[in-house]
């Protein structure tokens, strides 16, 4: 079994626990007692451009980011915890629209429910065809590269004998 593989306890103990989107791991320790970050410091923790975030604000992937009294815009935890959960669907491949979707169903409420979890299983189905084709695509290569490695084996033999 590859580690991209789903098992039927995994899954079990998946729906057991609570929601992972609710507490993501973070790539960089935020300091504690702190709720107030810069957009500087937001590109510092994420990884993430200036121009990406205010652009995520713009389209509506980001919900209204609260500013100081000097317009300056001040992310809070929770704004770097979702920032966290859109970087994770970017990566599946999730069109932005259909991120902006899952962002406008979460604003609109605990009803949306049942549409979120249409479009995160969707989602997880090209994942997983994803996943096939690559894990496909890597046989191929691990094919070659046991084939060209004998053919070095043999001609180096031959060019040693020879």
């Amino acid at each position: 079994m590859t580690v991209m593989q789903t098992t039927p306890a995994a899954t079990e103990q998946a729906r057991t626990r609570t929601d992972i989107c609710s507490a993501p791991p973070r790539r960089h320790p935020r300091p504690d007692g702190k709720d107030s970050y810069t957009i500087s410091e937001v590109v510092a923790f994420t990884g993430l451009t200036a121009h990406t975030l205010r652009w995520y604000e713009r389209i509506g992937l980001m919900s209204h980011i609260d500013r100081s009294h000097t317009g300056q815009r001040r992310y809070t935890n929770r704004d770097l915890d979702w920032l966290d959960l859109v970087t994770k669907l970017r990566l599946t491949g999730m069109p932005v629209a259909d991120m902006v979707r899952y962002a406008e169903l979460v604003r609109e409420g605990d009803h949306t429910y049942l549409e979120r979890h249409e479009l995160l299983e969707a989602t997880r189905r090209d994942v997983l065809s994803r996943i096939a084709e690559l894990q496909d695509t890597l046989g191929v290569l691990d094919h070659k590269i046991g084939f060209y490695a004998e053919a070095g084996r043999d001609f180096e033999r031959s060019r040693a004998r020879g």
